[in-house]
């Protein structure tokens, strides 16, 4: 799962073009289909149907090319799947910013006696309207990807694929039937997925992830989430929002990577909204009792204490892992990190082999969110087809953390500068803070301030904590990820 980016520029690459050619493999691959000539059965295979691989897909088709897409989503071990569209349309960015968007309006409840409006305080929520008209929203997306690919004569396959050899995957369905499929060149989009923790009792059993809170019917009820990403922090926050006792364990820090002042602002603002906090805690052990709530039981890093608790519902939120494993990616020649199994690419995302590109969150290096993953598709599809010799640019990629106070960056943090230029080289200037009834603005510019880092200089390193900081940070205006108008969630049931 991805937070809201901005677009990111392009930046022009070092000139080299690419071209479409036919190579014919030695010996080959029995079943590989491939016609008499030696010729492949697409230009461009795109394995991954998630927003970065479905534009790649969609450009390249556009420009002119034979294209295929394969996705296939594994159901979670609780048994949710999706259709087409990855994890920002189904079980990221666009249900997250819906449910974000509902738990807003009940704060906008509480507010609105201040403005004049006098509205009742205790008024209910019901998980399960809210849950259907979401997952409605994203449903007719995962028809619109479907409509999408057939006008630009893109072959869609509901297939789950692994490599035979450099130019040819295996594809097998549902119920097993194989099918194979060549081509030129194929890009490697396949996402990631959440990670369980593989050394508590009753985890995997009992636990939920990202992959299935947005599409519960029922509501979670009594809540723990463990970890303190800004996932964890963003289903915190909307639970709490909709009225859900809700308390997030944390281990060390919130918001591992980000400032840690905003991070701080961030989580004092959900304390006092209600979201209770453990921390310094890890959970041991998960165990369902005979009422069917969850007891958990956690260690005290910081005294060796052990405590307990009971929960309707434990959503593990400690990370995300790369779908590579089953790729057989060994077989096509294809590197990976060996401790994070992403895979190894370039500047031009080209991966150990030439013609095999990765983009996304599958791909080493890369930040994981949804616009740069669309950018650097789209850019790569237009090198390959000769159109641009532009890189995709991931410096100073524009960020939303969608937490009840939304918190948005671009450039490095605090610690960061620090880190890079030294203290005595970091000037940080703040901007108001609690600004306003209900509102509460905070502003921080962090600039090198000697001339050595002038270039840095000019473009400073900016955070922003407060109300519809997705406005401020930036666009999305591809239709992988566009259910918002620069940031602002539509809402559900419109035209």
């Amino acid at each position: 799962m991805a937070a809201m980016a901005g677009r990111a520029a392009a930046l022009r690459g070092s000139g080299v073009r690419f071209r479409w050619r036919t190579r014919v493999a030695a010996g080959g691959v029995r079943g590989a289909a491939r016609d008499a000539a030696g010729r492949q059965d697409y230009d461009l295979l795109v394995i991954g149907g998630g927003s970065g691989g479905l534009a790649c897909a969609k450009e390249a088709a556009q420009l002119g090319k034979k294209v295929a897409v394969v996705d296939y989503v594994e159901p979670s071990p609780r048994g949710t799947r999706w259709g087409l569209g990855g994890t920002c349309v189904n079980v990221g960015c666009i249900p997250k910013k819906l449910m974000h968007q509902a738990a807003l309006l009940g704060d906008m409840i509480r507010d609105a006696p201040h403005y004049g409006w006098e509205v009742p305080q205790q008024v209910p929520h019901d998980w399960r309207k809210m849950a259907e008209a979401v997952q409605n929203h994203v449903k007719s997306l995962n028809w619109g990807h479907r409509v999408q690919l057939q006008d630009r004569k893109v072959k869609y396959f509901n297939i789950k694929a692994s490599f035979v050899n450099e130019h040819t995957v295996c594809g097998v369905t549902k119920g097993g039937k194989e099918t194979m499929l060549s081509a030129e060149h194929i890009v490697i989009a396949t996402g990631g997925r959440p990670r369980y923790p593989t050394n508590i009792e009753g985890a995997l059993e009992h636990g939920i992830t990202s992959d299935d809170i947005f599409w519960l019917k029922e509501s979670p009820g009594k809540t723990l989430v463990v970890g303190a990403s800004y996932v964890a922090l963003e289903c915190a926050g909307f639970l709490t929002g909709l009225r859900l006792d809700t308390t997030v364990m944390i281990r060390s820090i919130p918001l591992r990577g980000f400032d840690q002042q905003m991070s701080s602002l961030v989580t004092e603002h959900m304390a006092s909204h209600g979201t209770h906090f453990l921390r310094g805690c890890t959970p041991s052990r998960v165990k369902k009792l005979p009422d069917g709530q969850l007891q958990v039981t956690w260690k005290d890093l910081a005294s060796g204490r052990e405590d307990m608790g009971t929960f309707d519902t434990v959503l593990w939120a400690i990370g995300r892992v790369p779908e590579t494993r089953s790729l057989n990616l060994e077989k096509a020649g294809v590197n990976t990190n060996p401790n994070s199994h992403k895979i190894l690419v370039d500047a031009q995302e080209a991966t150990s082999v030439p013609h095999i590109y990765a983009i996304g969150d599958a791909a080493e290096g890369r930040p994981e969110l949804t616009p740069t993953a669309i950018m650097a598709g789209r850019l790569l599809a237009q090198r390959l087809c000769g159109q641009t010799s532009d890189l995709m640019d991931y410096d100073n990629v524009p960020t939303t953390v969608f937490t009840p106070l939304e918190y948005g960056c671009v450039g490095l943090s605090e610690e960061e500068a620090v880190a890079r230029h030294g203290e005595e080289h970091v000037e940080v200037n703040q901007g108001p803070e609690g600004k306003g009834v209900p509102q509460h603005d905070a502003c921080v510019v962090l600039m090198p301030c000697d001339t050595p880092f002038l270039k840095e200089a000019q473009q400073a390193s900016r955070s922003w904590i407060g109300q519809e900081l997705g406005w401020v940070m930036g666009t999305q205006d591809d239709g992988a990820c566009e259910m918002s108008i620069r940031g602002r969630p539509q809402k559900l049931g419109s035209p």
